[in-house]
């Protein structure tokens, strides 16, 4: 809010959620009447039927790095790599990307 020199003008109004669900519900629920929420959650169905969205420019906050793991005790490490071969194919990129998720170039 800061790079896009909105959060003087916003910072009276502001409500912080513990998360962002709670952030989400804070908006569906009409508590507040905007939020910064994630991108999955606003194009979900409930919220995206509900009203409309922005999506805040990539620039404009720090890149967040995030990652995946499988842990040694998984109960199905088939399983477990399928699940992370479709996540890193060209198709699961594509839905991360359509949700608000970037990976980095293979």
């Amino acid at each position: 809010m800061k790079s896009l020199k909105v959060y003087d003008q916003a910072a009276p109004k502001l409500v912080y959620g513990e998360n962002i669900a709670q952030a989400a519900q804070f908006v569906q629920s009409g508590e507040a009447d905007i939020g910064v929420i994630a991108l999955s959650l606003a194009i979900a169905p409930p919220m995206r039927d509900a009203g409309s969205y922005w999506e805040v420019p990539v620039d404009a906050y720090p890149k967040m790095e995030q990652g995946g793991v499988i842990l040694n005790r998984t109960k199905d490490p088939n399983a477990a790599k399928a699940l992370r071969d479709f996540v890193l194919s060209e198709h699961g990129r594509g839905v991360l990307k359509r949700y608000g998720f970037f990976l980095p170039a293979k």
